[in-house]
Parts: structure tokens; C-alpha cells; sequence
């Protein structure tokens, strides 16, 4: 696709990956499935990486909208470390055109001076050691579109012993997948329906990428992997559709892989939509636990029982959750049920319920400097 813009190319100018020339003299990116193709001056649909000369740039390399410690839970992870925190951060733009964007003013952003912080990989690596947190999320808006950056934070993160954490919608082409995803210890890819004229209508995009991502993360990668689904009420809740979705992710992944059933909240270019009912979030939960799955959760309510891990084996419950507080964890360190013996899947360590990070939100202060 061409995607003209007429303003200058502002932002840093760092060596972009994953492109080629093609035969009229254009750029193609190689990162998306979007595969831009663009002239001089020309930004991609996800407006941080453009043309300069003959080379493709990133010009959010080093540039953040703002680092936070969160609760792992946030994210949502919620068999990945349990209780600890995570160093939280995002850039600008996505590869998307989310009509429904619960984040547009980060993703949509076309003002490069919103992004105030700036840190070397080395500095928030050392910032995530400092502030006592178990892994960096690369998060807010897609980090598929800032793979350069997120990369180099994440070999600096592993050097320094720290977990790394991916929110993503999947969208990527396969080479820079393996490069990407394959530093991650944890994803959630947020599968944003199940079909594919929901993708092509409302995000710009395609089923067919995301659920090879999927299938890539669970059987090709080490990464832990969970999956979200927003329910837009009218769009991508009815039972046949949360069936199917179901039933793809038992038979392809298999029934370990947890999935988060989320709340819509009107936003963006959707604000005639209603909120999803919580009945809603409860119903899909019960279709995907009948389908065979054996943790699925509720997310943007309050729902102690839809937050709540289950044994799959005898139904005990093990971790009870209030919002991103947990208020009972009876798992063994390793990760099983202290009743019957089965394993829970997700990774685990030893943990104490009065040393959780729980439901905060801290800024942090990072500096620049390598």
C-alpha cells in the first residue's frame, strides 16, 4: 500500500530492519503483513517508520510515552509470576486502524514531542533491576512496530536477569517474529475476534497473521503464552463465534493456554457502542470452560470468580484474585495443586502473599544514558 504524508520525517533516524527495494524504486517493509510500500519522505501506516533517502528508518528508537511498574496481572498475565511487578512501556503508532482503540491517543499519535522520556536499552534494563521488578512489558502500544528498539532492550534485560514480556496483537510477518518474539519469556496477544471481516473492517487487518502467530508462539517458541479477547457487544460476542474461537485454540495450542475474556468500553471512533455487560464476560467464559479450556478469565470487571485459577484437576481453587490483588495462592512453588497433585501450567516460583506488589501504578524516571 502508499501511505503519503506531506510533513517532514521527524523523530530519531535509526536503521530500520526487515525491507527491500522493490523494482519501481520503493521501499517495502517487511516487518507487517501491511507491507507498505513507500517513497521518499513517506511514512508507513504505522507512522514511525519511514523512508529517509534509501534506507527505512525508526523514528521512535530510544523514545517513550512513559515507564510504569505494574502488576504482572495488568497485563494480563495471570500464570506468569503471580504478584510481581513489571516495568511497563510503550512508544507511539500501531500497525492497526482499531476503530475500537483503548488506547488511540498513544497508538494514533502523530505528535512525536508527546514522547518526553528517553532511555538506552542498558538504562532500563538497569531501571527494571533497580526497582526490584521481575520482567519489562513492552506494552501500551504494539512493540511490533518498535521491534529494533524492544529487541535491543531485551537483550539488555536478559543480561541483567530480567524477564521479558510482549503485549501484541501478533500482527508480523514471520522472520521478525522469530527475532522478536523469540526473546520473550511471556506474550499476550490480544486476538482481537474471530473472523476475518471484523479484522478488515474494524482493525485493518487480517485473522489469517495473527493465528500464525499463535500457533508459532506455542510451538516453536519457549515464550509463555495468554490471550485476550475484548468483546465488543454486537461485533464478536455471539455464542457461535466464542465457540469457535474456543474450540481453534484447543485444538491448535492446546487447552493450557489461558484466555481473558475483557470488557469494551466505548472509545475512540466507537462511542455508540455500549459497555460489554458483565453477563456477557460470564457467558464466554462458561462457553470457552465447556469447549475444554481449563483457565479462562474476566478481565475489566469485578469478578472474583472470573479471576480466579482453578485446578483443572479437582477444581480447588488456588489463586484468588480481587481485581490485580491476590487474596489466597495455595499453589506449590513448582506450580501445583497442593490437594491433588496436578500441575497448573504457566511458570512459577516460590511466593509470598504479603511481599505482591499488588494493584499499584508507579511512574518511573529513567534516564538516557547507555
Amino acid at each position: 500500500m502508499d501511505t503519503r504524508h506531506i510533513e517532514p520525517v521527524e523523530g530519531s533516524h535509526h536503521p530500520a530492519r526487515w525491507w527491500h527495494v522493490l523494482d519501481d524504486g520503493r521501499i517495502q517493509c517487511d516487518l507487517c503483513p501491511r507491507d507498505c510500500r513507500l517513497h521518499e519522505g513517506q511514512r508507513g501506516a504505522c507512522f514511525v517508520r519511514a523512508r529517509v533517502g534509501d534506507a527505512m528508518v525508526l523514528t521512535t528508537y530510544g523514545r517513550s510515552s512513559g515507564f510504569c511498574l505494574d502488576p504482572i496481572e495488568k497485563k494480563p498475565l495471570n500464570h506468569f509470576y503471580p504478584g510481581t511487578s513489571v516495568l511497563s512501556f510503550g512508544t507511539a503508532g500501531c500497525n492497526l486502524a482499531c476503530k475500537f482503540c483503548q488506547n488511540w491517543d498513544l497508538t494514533k499519535s502523530r505528535d512525536m514531542d508527546r514522547m518526553m522520556d528517553e532511555a538506552s536499552p542498558g538504562a532500563i534494563a538497569r531501571a527494571a533491576r533497580q526497582a526490584g521488578a521481575r520482567s519489562v512489558a513492552y506494552t501500551y502500544n504494539d512493540p511490533i512496530i518498535f521491534a529494533e528498539y524492544a529487541i535491543d532492550v531485551a537483550l539488555a534485560c536478559r543480561a541483567a536477569g530480567v524477564a521479558n514480556v510482549a503485549v501484541s496483537n501478533g500482527f508480523i510477518h514471520a522472520e521478525p517474529r522469530r527475532e522478536f518474539y523469540g526473546l520473550m519469556d511471556a506474550v499476550n496477544v490480544d486476538l482481537k475476534a474471530f473472523n476475518d471481516d471484523f479484522f478488515v473492517k474494524l482493525t485493518g487487518s487480517k485473522l489469517a497473521p495473527v493465528l500464525d502467530s499463535l500457533a508459532w508462539l506455542v510451538h516453536e517458541s519457549k515464550a509463555w503464552l495468554e490471550i485476550t479477547t475484548l468483546l465488543i457487544p454486537g461485533h464478536n460476542d455471539s455464542d457461535a463465534e466464542i465457540e469457535a474461537e474456543s474450540r481453534w485454540i484447543h485444538r491448535e495450542l492446546g487447552a493450557d493456554v489461558p484466555l481473558h475474556f475483557s470488557a469494551f468500553h466505548p472509545d475512540f471512533r466507537m462511542l455508540d457502542v455500549p459497555p460489554t455487560p458483565p453477563a456477557t464476560l460470564r457467558r464466554a467464559r462458561a462457553i470457552a470452560l465447556r469447549e475444554g479450556l481449563k483457565y479462562v478469565y474476566t478481565g475489566n470487571v469485578h469478578d472474583r470468580e472470573g479471576d480466579t485459577t482453578r485446578c483443572p484437576g479437582c477444581g480447588t481453587a488456588l489463586v484468588e484474585r480481587d481485581w490485580y490483588r491476590i487474596e489466597g495462592y495455595r499453589l506449590t512453588a513448582d506450580g501445583h495443586c497442593p490437594d491433588c497433585g496436578t500441575a497448573v501450567a504457566g511458570r512459577w516460583e516460590p511466593f509470598d502473599i504479603r511481599r505482591q506488589f499488588g494493584p499499584r501504578r508507579i511512574p518511573v524516571a529513567i534516564g538516557a544514558a547507555a
